[in-house]
């Protein structure tokens, strides 16, 4: 069995082409793409943070949203950049919408991708520390965050309170029992992954990794899953771990699908997603069911993985991406024995 959930990047635009005009639609859009996926057997609802962008941004609203909408599907970010969040106040946030949701949580976190401005954490009012760089920074606030989240009492109560306090100090409320078994930590190298597991974290790898190899994206995630696991065990941690893979496919099941992406290209590309850093981009699976199939059981990431996403393209409205994930719960899923 393999979890399978969508992730949006909740872009919108105001194009006549769009489905997705405007921030209320992507919002909204977002909220009843979760109710059908979740009535169509689909186990999770994820949702990318950019911050300067026509996309979704401030996550836990949503997050309450879909959690006080549905009642069982997994409902998550892939990921929250940690650059820009104050980890009490976001531990706050995740307490109430986890609470909202029934502790169906999965956020994933990270320290992010290039953003639309240029170093748009500073605007935040978040600057790295001396001799530290913007990822030290968003290392540092998870650290604080998964801290935070198991409960404990750090903050001297007032002598003269306006409300009673519980004896001794005092942790953030709303606190959410079991949330910091949930996080996750989006890596872009072995590295990261090997930290996130030191710390306890579940694994998220996106549909790019930096390059550490020159090898097809699906062989060096399944090595990073594979060193990822390694330093869990090492770590010493009892529970099992979790990792997710994201992967962009499509079965090709009417005329709109080989519309849409009939002609899309099945290779990985090589490039640079900031000026040193070269990475490795994830081919676009899409085809006939049964060759979609095959082709699937090669790709060595997802059969190391216990949880897909799907990317959806969210602009193309509702209906239609509700079709592409019935389309692989029901036509891929089941074949591949995820299902």
């Amino acid at each position: 069995m393999k979890k399978i959930g969508f992730l949006s990047f909740g872009h919108w635009s105001p194009s006549p082409q769009s489905q997705t005009r405007s921030a209320s639609d992507a919002l909204l859009q977002s909220i009843e793409l979760a109710v059908a996926a979740e009535e169509l057997g689909a186990d999770g609802a994820y949702f990318r943070v950019h911050h300067f962008a026509r996309q979704l941004g401030s996550p836990f609203p949503l997050l309450a949203a879909v959690g006080a909408r549905t009642s069982r599907i997994e409902i998550g970010t892939a990921v929250i950049d940690m650059r820009y969040e104050n980890p009490l106040y976001m531990a706050e946030d995740a307490g109430a919408a986890d609470l909202i949701a029934g502790g169906r949580l999965q956020l994933g976190i990270s320290r992010g991708s290039p953003e639309q401005v240029i170093d748009g954490w500073r605007y935040f009012g978040y600057v790295p520390g001396e001799d530290q760089s913007d990822a030290d920074m968003a290392r540092r606030h998870a650290e604080v965050f998964l801290d935070v989240l198991k409960g404990q009492g750090f903050a001297q109560p007032n002598p003269r309170p306006m409300f009673p306090n519980p004896p001794g100090l005092l942790r953030l409320e709303p606190f959410s029992d079991g949330l910091r078994d949930r996080i996750w930590w989006g890596a872009a190298t072995n590295a990261t992954a090997e930290w996130a597991a030191e710390l306890g974290m579940n694994l998220q790898s996106s549909t790019l990794k930096f390059d550490e190899s020159g090898k097809p994206l699906h062989i060096q995630q399944a090595e990073q899953i594979r060193a990822y696991r390694a330093a869990w065990k090492e770590a010493g941690h009892t529970r099992e771990p979790r990792v997710s893979v994201s992967r962009s496919i499509f079965a090709l099941v009417d005329d709109r699908d080989r519309t849409y992406f009939g002609g899309s290209d099945s290779q990985d590309h090589f490039g640079y997603i900031e000026a040193d850093k070269r990475a490795v981009f994830g081919r676009t699976y899409a085809a006939e069911p049964d060759v979609l199939v095959e082709q699937l059981k090669q790709d060595d990431a997802i059969t190391e993985a216990d949880t897909l996403l799907l990317t959806v393209p969210n602009q193309l409205g509702v209906d239609y991406n509700a079709h592409v994930i019935e389309a692989i719960v029901k036509h891929v899923a089941p074949a591949l024995g995820w299902r």
